[in-house]
């Protein structure tokens, strides 16, 4: 079965029981293959609404027909970039013959992954954090570049939908790396930014629906901003200053509470009136007393990007550009989300696997090695079905 690409992603596998914490087991991220040692249940990010429920990690590896070719068995609540260097040095430890590289999340874009391919000569196809500076500033000049290369496109979802298109170029930029001594270096790394017209629309709603829900939930600050009054117009401006960060005491960058909208703070002057000291009714004859306060007046104003900012990503490769297209490395990186998500569907349902309670760590690494042993007899059968005539 030839198996041009190797995908591979993190998922949990949740357990019941109180088990004893101790020493966490796990590779040190300069160590190259992962030790074949029991995992520990622990508390960690859960992807199956179990927070309150211990569970191992399961790092698989699948062929692009979704033939698990690797099972890494880790403790519960790892970090995921200082493990992918060691899940990478595994893969490439199986020796397969006619893969051409490996296909990870954003997870594996990290200095050490970086460092270890180049020096392994591995193929790495991963997508860029939007937190990185690289990223952002690859973004930005395809915003700027105009109408970039169209690589794939596809009819749409239904057919009466305009075609979804994929544009995109490389462009090389120098990255820091790290060796296995822990020394950083800067290298050469292809990036891929695409615009993708699914993604764009997506974005889009998505983003339209998030600011009616802002807008909603911005009501009561406002409500509660301008009922306030102040004796003098320094009072007003320190709240002012406490609103937007400010305030005295406070270092650092400024807190933005709200991504789609920004709030405009001003103080303004009025008269109230004036509260009597003496007691009783006051004679018709007298002259209501008034003082001056001031108020807070609150501006909104919605943050809305542009259309072109929508539909943007970057992928990162060390392959050359004669070993795997633009096109081909958009392929494969798409294939990730149709070849490893659904086993991990899979494994969580139908196989539908309940939390448990196993004793010794040693039957915990059992227990995920019978699931995907169970998943591999399933790809095996879902592939003979669709070749079958």
């Amino acid at each position: 079965m030839p198996t041009p690409w190797l995908h591979q992603d993190p998922t949990t596998l949740t357990l019941y029981g109180a088990y004893e914490a101790g020493e966490p087991t796990r590779t040190p991220h300069r160590q190259s293959p992962e030790r074949p040692v029991p995992p520990r249940p622990a508390y960690g990010p859960s992807t199956d609404g179990h927070a309150d429920l211990q569970q191992g990690r399961l790092r698989l590896g699948v062929s692009r027909d979704g033939l698990p070719l690797r099972l890494g068995v880790r403790d519960g609540n790892p970090s995921d970039s200082p493990e992918t260097p060691g899940a990478i040095a595994a893969c490439v430890a199986l020796g397969l013959d006619g893969v051409r590289g490996i296909v990870a999340d954003s997870k594996a874009y990290c200095k050490r992954t970086r460092g270890l391919c180049r020096e392994q000569g591995v193929g790495l196809i991963t997508l860029v954090p939007r937190t990185c500076t690289v990223r952002q500033e690859v973004e930005a000049w395809g915003q700027q570049h105009g109408v970039l290369p169209l690589w794939l496109e596809k009819p749409g979802r239904p057919r009466q939908e305009p075609p979804r298109r994929w544009h995109g170029q490389s462009v090389l930029r120098r990255v820091p790396v790290e060796d296995a001594d822990g020394r950083l270096d800067r290298a050469e790394l292809r990036l891929l930014v695409v615009h993708s017209s699914p993604l764009a629309h997506q974005t889009a709603v998505a983003s339209a629906a998030a600011q009616a829900k802002e807008a909603e939930r911005i009501t009561a600050p406002v409500q509660h901003g301008e009922a306030r009054w102040f004796a003098c117009a320094a009072d007003a401006e320190e709240a002012i200053a406490e609103y937007e960060g400010r305030g005295q005491g406070r270092r650092g960058r400024q807190p933005q509470p709200w991504r789609s909208h920004a709030l405009h703070y001003r103080g303004e002057a009025g008269s109230v009136p004036k509260k009597r000291t003496p007691r009783g009714r006051p004679p018709k004859t007298a002259v209501p007393q008034v003082e001056s306060r001031y108020r807070l007046v609150v501006r909104r104003e919605a943050l809305v990007p542009s259309g072109e900012a929508y539909g943007w990503t970057v992928l990162a490769t060390t392959l050359r550009p004669e070993v795997c297209t633009d096109a081909e490395m958009l392929q494969a990186y798409q294939e990730q989300h149709m070849t490893v998500e659904p086993g991990f569907r899979w494994i969580k349902n139908p196989a539908a696997i309940s939390p448990v309670w196993l004793e010794k760590p040693e039957r915990i690494a059992a227990l995920a090695m019978l699931t995907v042993v169970g998943l591999l007899v399933y790809a095996v059968i879902q592939r003979h079905v669709r070749l079958s005539p």
